[in-house]
C-alpha cells in the first residue's frame, strides 16, 4: 500500500519524535488490517440484520438475558476472531511504548491484539474476549471455554452461566477505567486517535479532556474534532504508524 500524503508521515513524525507522553485512543478501524471488521462502514457488522434484529439488539444486555443461546450464536461467529494477528499499527504503537514515548493504549476495541503485539499499559473501555467471568460464582474462564462450550456456556465450577466480560449495550462502561484513561489524556503532550468516529458516548467524549500540544486524528471520514486538530490523516493506520515508528 502506498501512502497518499509523504509530507503527512514527515509530520507526523515530528511530533512522535518530539514527545516522551503521548497517548494513543482507538476504535475499530485499527484492527480492520488484521481482518477484523468495523462496525458502521458499508460492509461492516451493523449493515447486516439478523432476521428482524439489528445487531445493537443482539448485543443488548436484555438481548442477553432474554435470549442467552441466540446471543452466543451470534456473539461467537460475529465478533471472535481468532485467527487475527496484530498488523502494523498494533506493533508500532508497541514498539513506541518499548522505547518510552508511549504511555498508554486506549482502546475501544475488545480482541486484545494491542497485548498480542507486546503493549502492557492497554485499557480496555469496552472488555475483552479473552476475559470470561461465571455470573453466579466469578470464577475466569479464558476464550476457549466459551468457544468449545455447547449452547451456553457454563461455569466449570458452579454451573452458573459464564458472561464475556464486555461491555453490551444498555450497560454501563467501568467507571474507575474511564477515569484512568480521563487522566491519561489529560496529562499527555501528544494524544494520537485512530480508527474511531468519535460518535459513541462515552467514550468519544474522552477527546475533549485533551489539552496538550498535538491532536493527530487517522480516519477514513472526517469527524468532530476534525477541526481541533494538529494534524488529520485520511490514510492507512498501519502503514501511518510504521512509516512514522521505523
Amino acid at each position: 500500500m502506498t501512502l497518499s500524503n509523504p509530507d503527512n508521515i514527515a509530520d507526523l513524525k515530528r511530533i512522535i519524535d518530539g514527545s516522551d507522553n503521548i497517548v494513543f485512543f482507538g476504535g475499530a478501524g485499527v484492527s480492520t488490517e488484521s481482518g477484523i471488521p468495523d462496525f458502521r462502514s458499508a460492509g461492516g457488522l451493523f449493515s447486516e440484520r439478523v432476521g428482524k434484529l439489528s445487531p445493537e439488539e443482539m448485543l443488548s444486555h436484555t438481548f442477553f438475558m432474554a435470549h442467552t443461546e441466540e446471543f452466543f450464536e451470534f456473539y461467537k461467529s460475529k465478533m471472535i476472531y481468532r485467527d487475527a494477528r496484530p498488523n502494523d499499527a498494533h506493533l508500532a504503537l508497541a514498539r513506541l511504548e518499548r522505547a518510552g514515548r508511549l504511555k498508554a493504549v486506549i482502546t475501544q476495541n475488545i480482541d486484545g491484539l494491542h497485548q498480542e503485539a507486546g503493549s502492557r499499559e492497554v485499557l480496555e473501555l469496552h472488555g475483552s474476549v479473552h476475559r470470561n467471568y461465571c455470573m453466579n460464582c466469578r470464577r475466569f474462564h479464558g476464550l476457549d471455554h466459551v468457544l468449545q462450550s455447547e449452547g451456553i456456556p457454563k461455569c466449570e465450577s458452579c454451573g452458573g452461566i459464564v458472561k464475556p466480560d464486555v461491555v453490551l449495550y444498555e450497560e454501563a462502561l467501568d467507571m474507575d477505567l474511564l477515569g484512568r484513561a480521563r487522566l491519561y489524556i489529560e496529562q499527555a503532550d501528544v494524544l494520537i486517535v485512530a480508527g474511531t468516529s468519535l460518535r459513541v458516548y462515552p467514550a468519544a467524549g474522552l477527546v475533549q479532556f485533551f489539552g496538550g500540544r498535538h491532536l493527530v486524528l487517522i480516519n477514513k471520514s472526517p469527524t468532530p474534532y476534525d477541526h481541533a486538530a494538529t494534524l488529520v490523516i485520511h490514510d492507512s493506520i498501519g502503514e501511518t504508524l510504521k512509516a512514522c515508528v521505523e
